[in-house]
């Protein structure tokens, strides 16, 4: 009997990163406002043959490798320009404490984001001045829209992986202009990206942000995905700590502060209530994986099909001359299979102990 699986779905191969993400721009290069290009899903197969597509996940995984083996320390050596962008972070912070929630009697979306939001609007491009060195001060208009994609949306009151998305399209852009430099790619993880975490996850909790797009059980995780990914790298190798050991309260709460992945467990098992393989099924699978490169690998495929190649995510994402939706040159295409809504290939049946 002929298969009725769905056809496969085209993937792009990344280059190596340090190959694929260019980084050196004539002085007259025209920096534009980056704009909407995936407007259907027939639009997807430009998405995945784009240079944005390979430079951003070329970028993901030089983080993933920049960060593998290595703790979160906030002493991690980094930039001037790194530096400020975690004073800039700090700052975002601050607000959410100088603007309090609303009372009011729905249970989620509280209005005062919108003024938190408005706030960020309202300064970002000043920011970014505080942070760039004047002869970058033209990329202004064209990096300032990833920022403001970054934390959430204003009209639903929602965040999501499309936002983080966009957080890491800023830093990539910041490293193309070479605002941040070769040696800040460990910074940009442990430092400036988990900062990022802890401001996002105070936004969530104070303004109660819906989950945009939540998958609910099936998904890792109703807010964030790739610090699950950088957070894996980051236990690679680790003498003590194994895939089976984060379902185990003391550890994570004795070093969530060192690794991401461990973070995002604890922020979930604040959030959520009940067993966690009820609550958070796919991560318990996880825990059954037997090892972190092989978790890491499969987070990697499940980014992809789960993120990457979903229209619902890839429709909001922006397009400028930094990350172009022009075919990408000299690119590999392979086919894939459908795209698993599990980790099927890493991750076995039945997760770790509970």
């Amino acid at each position: 009997m002929a298969s009725s699986a769905p056809p496969a779905t085209e993937f792009k191969l990344p280059l190596p990163p340090k190959e694929q993400i260019k980084m050196i721009f004539p002085a007259d290069h025209e920096f534009v406002e980056p704009k909407k290009a995936v407007k259907s899903p027939n639009d997807m197969a430009a998405w995945h043959k784009s240079e944005a597509y390979f430079e951003y996940f070329g970028f993901v995984m030089a983080i993933n490798n920049a960060v593998k083996g290595k703790a979160t320390d906030p002493n991690c050596p980094c930039s001037e320009t790194a530096t400020k962008i975690v004073d800039m972070l700090d700052k975002y912070d601050k607000w959410i404490d100088e603007i309090p929630p609303t009372e009011q009697p729905q249970r989620f979306g509280n209005k005062s984001f919108r003024e938190w939001h408005e706030r960020l609007h309202s300064a970002a491009a000043d920011e970014l001045k505080k942070i760039l060195p004047e002869n970058l001060y033209k990329a202004i208009p064209e990096i300032v829209h990833y920022l403001l994609e970054s934390f959430g949306n204003a009209t639903r009151i929602d965040y999501g992986t499309g936002h983080e998305m966009a957080f890491i399209m800023f830093l990539c852009c910041m490293f193309k202009i070479s605002a941040l430099e070769m040696s800040d790619k460990t910074a940009i993880g442990t430092k400036i990206f988990s900062r990022y975490l802890e401001v996002v996850r105070k936004l969530q909790l104070t303004y109660r942000m819906e989950p945009a797009g939540s998958h609910g059980v099936w998904s890792l995780d109703d807010y964030q995905f790739v610090p699950f990914i950088w957070g894996s790298s980051q236990l690679c190798g680790h003498p003590r700590i194994e895939p089976v050991h984060f379902v185990d309260h003391g550890i994570v709460e004795a070093n969530s502060k060192k690794y991401m992945f461990l973070g995002c467990i604890e922020f979930i098992s604040k959030v959520k209530t009940g067993p966690f393989a009820e609550h958070s099924n796919q991560l318990w699978n996880v825990s059954a994986v037997a090892s972190w490169s092989k978790v890491n690998k499969g987070l990697i495929e499940m980014y992809k099909a789960e993120v990457l190649a979903k229209f619902p995510v890839i429709q909001h994402v922006l397009f400028g001359s930094l990350l172009s939706i022009k075919q990408a040159p000299d690119s590999v295409t392979f086919k894939a299979p459908r795209a698993p809504s599990t980790l099927e290939s890493a991750v076995p049946a039945g997760g770790g102990e509970t």
